[in-house]
């Protein structure tokens, strides 16, 4: 007889188990209705079947719907299989390629055999996996070589599976999940039992786009097939009307309704600026400036271009050429029949980020440990070469601006400028009326320094949150490993907006690497060169991406005071012109961003017409409120309107209009 397996339990009791025990049959030892509940298992640690047979000793912790995120994992695993056995079911000849899990869903990647899907396919798509779930398939897990599964997909007609099989390392265990006997995909899992375990009201098919084989351009056109999927109907209602929600607050569509920006094609990932959305990107400029020169910030200028040996020595031409725009450093050609460019001549590229141009500065002059901490701040225009497919509308660009800053200190003083680093990112958004959590982003597998100086720098970070007394759960405090940048471990700010959604903005990154690559130096207290310690930090992150969230957790009523037009005084008849007229003047006297509305129009239109353009306030008048020297005052949003002296009037919408720095 073989020897019992120890399985240790959360609650540290152990069972004893005969070899080939799947953590289903400890669920039903211990009782009905956590075998009922249990969706898979964590073996040691790691996310299994739960019917994968035991093979060791290990510590065991069973996976229920209470354990959502690996839930939602395991769900939308198997909803992106589904898909693709119901696609395969109704349009024979579909290749298959990709499928995975995403934030709030899942999607699969298909070739078809006669035509691009479309939306319209869909629905009979979602119905033949209500019935493959209401047929209750049990997902059984195999083991394969790299052979067997090259020689499958060649039977099968499958060419890309094929060519991904081919490429995968021929030592590794490779497994396959069947569903029944009759569809099988090649997968890592895991897997529920069973498709019966999903929640067939719980998905929905949302839309269906194109895709690159492999994300590359040269490749194959396929078409992707989008889900999002629950593990209740409740949760995907929920999700659905959080869809409905952002999709009045889109940016883009806002951005376009209340005259802010525009987007084309003849500058992809570059915006538009339109008097009124440059009014908000001044008054954020204005606000940020106030706040970096209270904190000791100095403002520096940086060039556009570099050249390429800079970044070489950087660091950024090796690890981030493919996301630079980089350009040959000699004067085009201006004949017809010859090339635009020799291919001779040196490179140079558009700064991705700030940092290297920084150090330059630093680096003019002898600095003393008396001159730190020097904290250099720009507004500093970047460029990054991303993906068309990727863009989107002011939330990913090619063309930024960062209220980007680097703060060259001292060892010892590192903490403090992250703990004070943390008081103002918490002034600045509490004063955009958002909250957050912040997390820190441990060192990647790939990069620069050495072990023990990321033990110091995470080290650092994750002392001055807590002496902020910031590393709570209150905060959302989180370490996430693998996350950090090339150069340094970072902290992160998460903003939440109005309707949930958590957005990175802030961060900053505690960079030993950058200084002693590009040689940055001071005069210690011992008359010896040391190197300064280089903390990058930027609170908007960009202002294109920052106003883009404003826009959509405002839903375009952005506070008063950074609306592009604060007040509009419209008139109902036009005896009352003169008298707008001098409230006009009157307002703008007082600081206030307003204008007139004395067209020939019907005073419903223009509360509508002004509404819609998100103006904060609306100072009606007629020729009563001409006489007695008032005005009709209508908030945006509400119903009612006060009738109130023009000077009282003036006193409201000043308080209101004043940024929130300097009431």
């Amino acid at each position: 007889m073989s020897e019992l397996l120890k399985i240790t339990l959360p609650d540290g009791s152990v069972r004893e188990v005969a070899p080939g025990t799947t953590p289903a049959d400890i669920a039903a030892a211990i009782g009905p209705g956590l075998a009922k509940a249990a969706l898979a298992a964590r073996v040691d640690g790691e996310l299994r079947d739960i019917t994968r047979p035991l093979e060791a000793d290990a510590q065991l912790a069973l996976v229920t719907a209470r354990d959502e995120a690996d839930a939602l994992e395991l769900v939308r695993h198997d909803y992106a299989h589904l898909l693709a056995e119901a696609v395969q079911a109704l349009f024979p000849g579909t290749q298959i390629t990709f499928g995975p899990a995403t934030d709030d869903g899942f999607y699969y990647d298909f070739a078809p055999k006669d035509r691009p899907f479309t939306d319209e396919d869909l629905p009979a798509i979602e119905a033949k996996m209500r019935a493959l779930i209401a047929a209750d398939k049990p997902l059984r897990r195999e083991v394969w070589s790299r052979e067997q599964l090259i020689s499958r997909w060649k039977q099968q007609g499958e060419t890309f599976k094929a060519e991904w099989a081919a490429e995968l390392p021929g030592d590794e265990p490779l497994t396959v999940y069947w569903s029944g006997d009759d569809w099988l995909d090649m997968c890592r899992g895991p897997h529920l039992a069973s498709t019966g375990k999903l929640d067939p009201q719980a998905f929905k098919l949302t839309r269906v786009s194109g895709a690159y084989w492999r994300g590359d351009q040269k490749n194959a056109m396929l078409s992707r097939v989008y889900g999002t999927g629950w593990l209740n109907k409740k949760q995907l209602d929920a999700h659905l009307l959080r869809l409905e929600e952002a999709a009045k607050r889109d940016h883009r569509k806002l951005g376009g309704e209340m005259d802010l920006f525009h987007l084309q094609q003849e500058a992809h990932g570059s915006v538009f600026w339109h008097p009124k959305g440059f009014r908000v990107w001044r008054e954020l400029e204005a606000y940020m400036r106030r706040a970096i020169d209270a904190a000791g910030y100095r403002e520096v200028k940086t060039p556009q271009v570099m050249d390429a040996r800079q970044w070489e020595q950087s660091g950024h031409w090796g690890k981030y050429r493919e996301n630079m725009f980089v350009i040959p450093d000699e004067v085009p050609n201006t004949e017809d029949d010859g090339p635009v460019i020799s291919g001779e001549a040196d490179w140079m590229a558009l700064k991705p980020m700030n940092c290297p141009a920084h150090v330059l500065i630093f680096r003019q002059g002898i600095k003393s440990y008396r001159d730190l901490p020097l904290r250099l701040y720009e507004n500093g225009c970047c460029h990054r070469n991303e993906p068309h497919g990727a863009l989107h509308g002011l939330m990913r660009v090619r063309q930024f601006t960062q209220d980007d800053a680097h703060i060259f200190c001292r060892e010892d003083q590192i903490v403090d400028e992250v703990r004070a680093f943390c008081a103002l990112a918490d002034r600045i958004y509490k004063d955009f009326g958002f909250t957050y959590s912040i997390k820190l982003a441990l060192r990647p597998e790939k990069r620069f320094g050495t072990e023990a100086m990321w033990d110091k720098a995470e080290s650092e970070l994750r002392d001055a949150v807590e002496r902020a007394g910031l590393a709570t759960a209150e905060y959302g405090w989180e370490e996430l490993p693998g996350e950090g940048a090339f150069y340094a471990p970072k902290l992160e700010w998460h903003l939440t907006d109005a309707i949930g959604r958590t957005w990175q903005v802030g961060t900053i990154q505690s960079d030993r690497v950058l200084p002693e690559r590009l040689d940055a130096s001071y005069i210690a207290e011992d008359g010896e060169k040391h190197r300064p310690v280089m903390l990058h930090r930027a609170i908007f992150g960009s202002y294109e991406r920052f106003i883009g969230i404003l826009i959509e957790h405002f839903a375009g009523r952005l506070p008063a005071w950074l609306a592009p037009v604060q007040a509009v005084v419209a008139t109902i008849v036009s005896e009352a012109d003169d008298y707008a007229r001098d409230a006009l003047a009157q307002l703008q006297a007082a600081g206030i961003r307003a204008e007139t509305d004395l067209r020939n129009e019907k005073i419903n239109y223009k509360v509508r017409e002004h509404s819609l353009q998100k103006v904060p306030y609306l100072l009606v008048v007629g020729k009563r409120e001409a006489e007695e020297g008032t005005v009709a005052i209508r908030t945006l949003g509400e119903q009612q309107q006060k009738v109130m002296p023009l000077a009282e009037a003036i006193a409201l919408l000043k308080g209101e209009a004043t940024p929130p720095d300097l009431r």
